[in-house]
């Protein structure tokens, strides 16, 4: 067979497969939608951001602000989710160094013997061979030695977008990973603050009772001294003791739940049990104001829960995308260049030097079943990860619009619950005077002294559950740190 006719033979085969090519062509997944939501949220009355409840409602407290810095440096979650974002970046390097030319260096040598009918032997024995063969191996076919020094390269053309695609894919999952550290953080913040508001609170229900163990004592004083000028019984005197014993009771359980939200604290914020330093009683500020600004797509955009829901869909889309390209033919070059002889001696002589270079297109043929059932299953995992988008949007846009209603009607439970405490503290100094001249029994006395306990420690509940809600709605609307 002459060059033209190799030539013929080459162009007609690459043609072939063009027009293979040119059949298979690449059908894109119709790309996501956006999940819609409404226009505003219908407990929202006025203006802030989730950076300016960061900055202004929440985190002002130093001593919160010191625990979450511990937190954020040496927490085992949030150090694991930037691990997670380098193994997702070295991912991305690799799919990025495939889409280049691979080249190494190669060092090889062989021998082979040529079977004595074939076409190699035949054209081989005793021509080009003779200087490089002993003469005992010039008898029958020789043993031919083979030996390589140079660089060779392979390199896929990426003609369909495969593997851009799978690059892209993995560019995408490191932002996921970027936003998944960002929601592992925002929880971590949001755990330790609501921690500490309800240290806070307990603190505070620690003092109401401390004053009401004062109080009541002074009324089993008076009960005792009533007893002994015959004005009450000794049943009297029993009701006031096992009062206050409850009220001992409830003080030392108060302790060990502080002791108990201090170790969550402390193992959160990654150190071992210790102190909790905190600032002043959270009954001594006021309510703080809160306005949300910003349109609900806009504020939803801003949640790492979405955002990464979002870019696992864009590489899942990717992925597809992709698989499909796995079915068309692949163009890969392979050039090499180098020293090549059959002997040692003459491997670094100039005449020597050999290189070449061999391109060509492959395509599946027997293994396109495993390639298809590849495309569905990334075609399967891309509608996984659009309904884990679709529900964290909802989810986003149901927990904003709970917590400003929640926030809403929160307030007003606190001002009644403080005009309730307030009555009812001054009905405990009522009942004292009133039992002293025999106007009140000790029955009601003891009934404004619980009555008043429970409500004080309602409006430190409520009080609390305000800072709480406020921390949902930092946490609803993106957190961040």
């Amino acid at each position: 067979m002459n060059y033209r006719t190799e030539k013929k033979t080459f162009s007609a085969l690459m043609l072939g497969l063009s027009l293979l090519a040119t059949g298979c062509v690449v059908t894109r997944s119709t790309p996501h939608k956006p999940v819609a939501v409404h226009t505003q949220f219908s407990n929202n009355d006025s203006s802030a951001t989730s950076q300016e409840l960061n900055k202004q409602l929440l985190f002002e407290d130093k001593n919160l602000v010191a625990l979450i810095d511990s937190a954020v440096r040496k927490n085992p979650d949030v150090l694991a989710a930037a691990h997670r974002i380098e193994v997702a970046r070295a991912y991305w390097r690799y799919r990025r160094g495939a889409m280049l030319p691979t080249l190494g260096v190669e060092a090889s040598g062989g021998v082979q013997k040529y079977g004595d009918y074939t076409m190699e032997g035949v054209g081989n024995f005793d021509t080009n061979l003779s200087p490089n063969i002993s003469e005992n191996q010039k008898i029958g076919q020789p043993h031919v030695p083979y030996y390589f020094l140079g660089l060779r390269s392979n390199w896929e053309i990426d003609l369909w977008g495969k593997l851009k695609q799978q690059k892209k894919a993995a560019y995408h999952r490191i932002l996921a990973s970027e936003q998944g550290r960002r929601l592992v953080i925002t929880s971590l913040v949001a755990d330790i603050a609501s921690r500490y508001y309800e240290l806070q609170a307990l603190d505070a229900e620690l003092d109401v009772i401390e004053q009401n163990i004062r109080l009541q004592d002074s009324a089993l004083s008076i009960a005792q001294i009533q007893k002994e000028v015959g004005r009450t019984t000794e049943l009297g005197v029993q009701q006031f003791q096992a009062q206050l014993l409850r009220t001992k009771s409830l003080y030392e359980q108060i302790k060990q739940q502080i002791v108990q939200t201090e170790n969550e604290i402390n193992y959160l914020a990654g150190r071992l049990p210790q102190h909790v330093a905190r600032s002043k009683n959270l009954m001594d500020g006021t309510l703080p104001e809160v306005h949300l600004a910003g349109l609900p797509q806009q504020i939803l955009n801003y949640r790492p829960d979405v955002k990464q829901a979002e870019l696992e869909l864009e590489a899942n889309h990717a992925d597809v995308t992709a698989a499909k390209a796995a079915l068309l033919p692949a163009l890969t070059i392979s050039p090499f260049a180098g020293y090549s002889s059959f002997n040692t001696a003459t491997l670094f002589n100039p005449a020597s030097i050999a290189y070449g270079i061999i391109g060509g297109l492959t395509g599946p043929l027997l293994n396109r079943s495993e390639m298809k059932a590849n495309i569905s299953r990334t075609e399967a995992e891309k509608q996984i990860a659009y309904q884990d988008y679709f529900r964290s949007v909802i989810n986003a846009f149901n927990e904003v619009e709970t917590t400003l209603s929640d926030l809403r009607f929160l307030k007003n439970i606190y001002e009644l619950n403080r005009q309730e405490a307030s009555v009812l503290s001054n009905a405990i100094s009522t009942s004292k005077e009133l039992y002293k001249v025999g106007y009140a029994t000790y029955l009601e006395v003891i009934t404004a002294q619980g009555n008043a306990i429970e409500a004080q420690i309602n409006a430190i509940e409520t009080k609390k559950n305000i800072h709480l809600a406020l921390i949902a709605l930092y946490r609803s609307t993106g957190g961040g740190w």
